[in-house]
């Protein structure tokens, strides 16, 4: 007579097994707020840049640091936040980091100009830099390993729905309220998932947790200000040789230079640098981060395609940019299914490869290109990231053991929010000098003292063309060509990376997901309740 096989000892505690998945849900409405800030500001942009009472008349700089303020701070905070979720409980660095989040929200649903809104952005990333990396360590507690694959597949497809979401929301909110509406928006939903937060959530934390290192903190966000100043500025001026470019942007590089000597020699660092020494973990956290550095830096353009050269209106974009949304809530949950097939190395390069081919394709798109060529490639863009953000989250939360959760997420997402930023900055830059330079041709006709201001931007041009009336009708074509062929310039160099990080992936991630050791023992990290 045979005896049944015991069935596979479950690390996690029955109660919260049972409940795994409405907690999945309320973690993902937290993630929900992060992404949909940002993609809601996407479609507000143009209407931010509009001169007071419609806007702030922020100009294309102030615009940048409007989104960097969130993302830097976000980003500089990550890894500290997620260390202290590991060592005070994720629950209640989650709650923290939403109600900050919330607060920050209805600040800058106020801000009375664009330096105000530079600082309660900032604010929003500080309350931000708690709630993300804890939302994927609490998942990886609540889950089993054998599902967690599906699990970061639904949180990452999570993402989708609220790139979605955000600019639907933002074009309804435009359409009939002032631009604070696209921050106060968030103020109920963080009420609602504080409230599931306390009800559904458990704690853990690690056992074993690192402290705090301020120094390291310290540096890193005045490393990376200082260099994303530089190339902001540098685009700015269209001159990066300026002084204060060159002494912003290597002062930010020697800055961090001295954060990651710091870190090497600390007994508790920010990053644990040693974490790199695994090839499949590097490669991935350099491939998410180049990414993130073409997606962001391209998408940034794409509204001003859409609204200045185009003419739709907020609300308008918003549904322009549902497919990629729809791909990426379409194939995120799924992408596991190829990683299965064919491997993390194959399933993320093809995304690469896909992400890289529709980038480029922006160089066909003119001022009267058929709309449903950029529905497609937005659509493609959503299939590419899928395939993407999947493997290599999963690679991410997989390298490192169980109770340094709250360390990985905060990792990958460093350097997610750091590759973003800096393609904000450094594509924004490229795309700056080049509308510049094509805009400066046509600046003769307009009053000395405001050719600076008319050549930063389409939306400044365009505005000095309004104050102009009759006399300024005539930028209006010369506007559209410069961005035109500054988007198409901006495109490429996204391509380029894109491409870059599809070389990454090929050579050093692996062609099958690692195989759990038999009989490795972890510890319990939830707590139990009923």
């Amino acid at each position: 007579m045979t005896t049944p096989a015991a069935p596979a000892e479950r690390r996690v505690p029955e109660a919260v097994h049972r409940r795994r998945w409405a907690i999945l849900g309320a973690l993902m409405l937290s993630l929900l707020i992060v992404v949909l800030d940002n993609s809601i500001l996407n479609v507000a942009i143009k209407t931010i840049s509009t001169p007071a009472p419609t806007g702030l008349g922020a100009t294309q700089s102030e615009l940048e640091w409007a989104i960097n303020a969130y993302t830097l701070v976000f980003a500089g905070l990550l890894f500290t936040a997620g260390l202290l979720g590991d060592r005070l409980g994720r629950k209640k660095t989650l709650l923290a980091g939403l109600a900050v989040f919330g607060i920050g929200s209805a600040l800058a649903a106020e801000s009375g100009s664009p330096v105000q809104l530079i600082v309660f952005r900032a604010i929003m990333g500080l309350g931000a830099a708690f709630v993300m990396p804890a939302t994927l360590a609490v998942l990886m507690n609540v889950f089993e390993r054998d599902e967690q694959p599906k699990a970061i597949g639904i949180w990452a497809g999570g993402v989708g729905l609220a790139i979605a979401i955000g600019p639907i929301t933002g074009g309804l909110l435009l359409d009939h309220f002032w631009w604070g509406s696209v921050f106060l928006v968030n103020v109920p939903i963080v009420v609602l998932a504080l409230g599931l937060m306390i009800w559904l959530v458990p704690d853990s934390r690690d056992p074993r947790p690192g402290r705090v290192d301020p120094l390291g903190v310290v540096l890193s966000v005045i490393g990376l200000v200082l260099l994303v100043y530089g190339i902001i500025k540098g685009g700015q001026l269209a001159d990066f040789t300026d002084p204060k470019v060159l002494a912003s942007s290597l002062g930010g590089l020697a800055v961090l230079v001295l954060f990651v000597l710091h870190e090497k020699r600390s007994d508790h660092p920010s990053i644990d640098i040693g974490y790199f020494k695994n090839r499949v973990f590097s490669a991935a956290i350099v491939a998410i981060t180049l990414v993130f550095f073409a997606l962001m830096g391209v998408t940034f353009f794409s509204v001003f395609y859409t609204q200045s050269v185009r003419g739709f209106s907020p609300l308008e974009t918003g549904l322009l940019m549902l497919p990629l949304a729809a791909a990426q809530m379409i194939f995120a949950p799924r992408a596991r299914l190829l990683v299965d097939r064919f491997g993390n190395r194959a399933t993320t390069t093809a995304g690469l490869l896909l992400l890289s081919a529709m980038l480029a394709a922006f160089v066909v798109l003119d001022s009267d290109t058929p709309i449903w060529i950029l529905e497609v490639m937005f659509f493609l863009m959503g299939t590419g990231m899928a395939h993407i953000m999947t493997p290599t989250s999963v690679v991410i939360m997989q390298a490192l053991p169980r109770e340094k959760a709250g360390s990985a997420s905060a990792l990958s997402n460093t350097f997610r929010q750091v590759g973003g930023a800096l393609g904000i900055a450094v594509l924004g830059s490229v795309l700056s000098t080049a509308y510049r330079n094509g805009i400066e041709g046509s600046l003769s006709r307009v009053p000395a003292g405001l050719r600076h201001t008319a050549g930063e931007s389409i939306e400044a041009t365009l505005g000095v063309a309004h104050k102009l009336g009759p006399r300024g009708d005539a930028l209006v074509g010369p506007a559209n060509d410069a961005f035109l062929h500054a988007m198409h310039v901006t495109a490429l160099w996204g391509a380029g990376v894109a491409v870059l990080g599809a070389v990454v992936a090929g050579v050093f991630l692996p062609g099958k997901a690692p195989a759990e050791p038999a009989g490795e023992a972890e510890p319990e990290l939830v707590t139990s309740r009923d």
